[in-house]
């Protein structure tokens, strides 16, 4: 029984309980959003972790890993991993393209404690190429087994490419192509697929055979965005939001199957629509959790685009979004690397944060009072106790030697804080200094 279901049936489940624990809520609003379809609780079977995500609880972040062609080393990808885990990260998606593939993926599992997912269309493009030299002769029913041993081996949710179809592709011919192309690989292969064998993508033809895969193992779908823009000037162009149009009706199929479901949203996206994009699937889907991909509101910060995509995600979270994908400094250039990993981390956070204190403010932002407090009383073990980052902030204070006596190095005497205590002692509690 999917956790969907149980919620269904009245059930609070142990996995409902952890989550609810770990957000601060009781264990029916879990139950209650999960029997929605507004929370899904994405389970780690390998330690039992389980992570919340959906309406009304704490934004999380997800970092991605995986080998390429170009750059295979399964050790550095390990060691990514549990980086990305130290520093926050609440997910983890395994996207490996390159390799001994289901060896790499069950050594990532076994790496972190955190829930791992991945792209499935990834591993059987990669191995129909090794095997034929042509994408377009993936064989269906190879691809149903992959994604049923991609679930045994403990993958708790699975990004599918399912909206991406003849129809989809109509509309993409008839607006005369994009600025910024298909971004996504495995749209763009899935496409190539379809076009080369004149035939309907069999993750869409067949999606309640799929449903039923993931529904046997509780793993979440999440629908994923083939069609996502890859510069703003993309974005909410007509065969994006035909995608999202069919992601949204299968996202109802697959919660009445009884199958955990979220909703991909674009990568490029302007300030102007953020807004728009999020409350569109999310009203479109009948408010299935919003795995956001960015997004970053403009095309030029290559080197810099994990800044690019805080500001997005920052503005997705509090619009709704509820599961925000790291972008690091190398997104648009190469393969991060581990120290690429840790900056993602750090700032989809802090992003996610930032909107989180105005979605779930009452909650979300006593920390930043806490902080504020701390600062204005230049508690220095306080302040340190309440800010994301700790280690980093502690590593400041030492190598800098910023801290001497209350004070820290960027005022000196002149410090703000410390002056305006005397005004507050002698004019507003009446005493002489």
């Amino acid at each position: 029984m999917t956790e969907l279901e149980a919620a269904r049936q009245g059930q609070i489940t142990e996995a409902m309980r952890k989550a609810a624990e770990a957000e601060g809520v009781s264990p029916e609003f879990i139950r209650e959003g999960v029997s929605r379809g507004t929370i899904v609780l994405i389970k780690a079977r390998q330690s039992g972790q389980v992570v919340a995500v959906g309406e009304g609880v704490r934004t999380k972040v997800n970092a991605s890993i995986g080998t390429s062609s170009d750059l295979c080393d399964l050790e550095l990808e390990k060691r990514k991993a549990r980086l990305a885990e130290d520093t926050g990260a609440d997910t983890l998606m395994e996207l490996s393209a390159a390799g001994d593939i289901d060896h790499i993926r069950r050594e990532i599992i076994a790496t972190v404690s955190l829930p791992v997912g991945n792209v499935p269309l990834y591993q059987a493009f990669c191995e129909t190429l090794q095997k034929y030299g042509d994408p377009a002769r993936l064989d269906p029913e190879y691809l149903f087994e992959l994604i049923e041993r991609q679930c045994a081996d403990g993958i708790a949710f699975m990004a599918i490419h399912c909206g991406i179809n003849l129809f989809t592709l109509e509309r993409l011919k008839a607006q005369g192509y994009r600025y910024g192309g298909l971004v996504s690989k495995g749209g763009a292969l899935m496409a190539q697929w379809m076009v080369k064998n004149g035939r309907e993508n069999p993750l869409y033809e067949q999606f309640d055979r799929l449903v039923e895969i993931l529904r046997k193992y509780d793993t979440v779908l999440s629908l994923g965005n083939g069609m996502r823009a890859g510069a703003i000037h993309d974005s909410l162009d007509r065969a994006q939001v035909a995608e999202l149009l069919i992601n949204c009706e299968l996202a109802e199929r697959a919660r009445e199957a009884g199958c955990q479901v979220m909703v991909e949203g674009p990568g490029h996206v302007p300030l102007d629509e953020i807004e728009t994009s999020v409350k569109l699937a999310k009203k479109m889907s009948g408010g299935a959790p919003h795995y956001m991909l960015g997004p970053l509101p403009c095309d030029v910060g290559a080197s810099q685009d994990h800044i690019t995509a805080a500001v997005g995600a920052a503005l997705s979270a509090w619009y709704g979004a509820d599961l925000i994908c790291y972008v690091t400094p190398a997104e648009h250039l190469g393969l991060p690397n581990e120290e690429d990993v840790v900056v993602g981390v750090r700032a989809a956070r802090l992003a996610a944060h930032i909107g989180d204190a105005v979605k779930l403010r009452g909650r979300a932002d006593q920390r930043d009072k806490a902080v504020s407090k701390a600062r204005r009383d230049l508690n220095w073990a306080e302040h340190l106790k309440h800010l994301l980052f700790p280690e980093e902030a502690q590593r400041f204070i030492t190598e800098r030697r910023s801290v001497r006596g209350k004070r820290c190095s960027m005022c000196g005497e002149l410090c703000a804080l410390d002056n305006a205590e005397v005004v507050f002692r002698e004019f507003l509690r009446g005493e002489k200094l």
